[in-house]
């Protein structure tokens, strides 16, 4: 599956970027480029908790680098469930601070939600910001509980499967 994110991606602008799946050697510089995008006290999230000890959903976790190899972005993916149904929690997604407003958080959050909906993924959430997340059409869940705390506000999902979040609620739980 790897061949279907092997892309050069060039959209108008000056760069060239090639987008892949996360690979191993990938993760001290996704985790510096989370550090360098994110608050220092980002661990201590409730997402985190939900992530804790459980593998990531790798075929979803990509990166987009320079043709020189330095990362410019990346987007992972974690198993949860809601009401006893398997849902993919989006994030953290990053762009480097010397890279944003390129469009490449655009170009991982919408290659990878397609690569899910291919893989047979029916909803995804995540807890972020509404104004930004609405553009690719997350929407606020209503009833989706995430563990405290978290702003309800903040907790948005979309249907990769029409009707997918139809009378879904519960709490958000960790998936071993």
């Amino acid at each position: 599956m790897l061949g279907a994110f092997q892309r050069i991606w060039d959209r108008g602008c000056s760069r060239v970027y090639k987008l892949e799946k996360e690979t191993k050697d990938d993760w001290w510089d996704v985790e510096a480029l989370y550090d360098l995008c994110f608050s220092s006290g980002r661990t201590a999230l409730s997402s985190y908790r939900l992530r804790d000890g459980v593998p990531m959903v790798a075929a979803l976790c990509l990166t987009v680098r320079d043709p020189d190899g330095t990362l410019a972005a990346a987007i992972r993916y974690w198993p949860v469930e809601v009401g006893g149904q398997d849902v993919l929690l989006l994030g953290p997604v990053a762009v480097h601070p010397t890279r944003q407003g390129e469009g490449l958080g655009g170009l991982l959050i919408n290659e990878s939600m397609a690569e899910a909906r291919r893989l047979g993924w029916e909803r995804v959430m995540l807890v972020g910001d509404a104004p930004y997340y609405s553009r690719f059409g997350f929407r606020k869940l209503e009833g989706v509980v995430m563990p405290p705390p978290t702003n309800p506000d903040r907790v948005l999902g979309f249907a990769l499967k029409r009707g997918a979040w139809d009378g879904l609620i519960g709490d958000v739980r960790r998936v071993i």
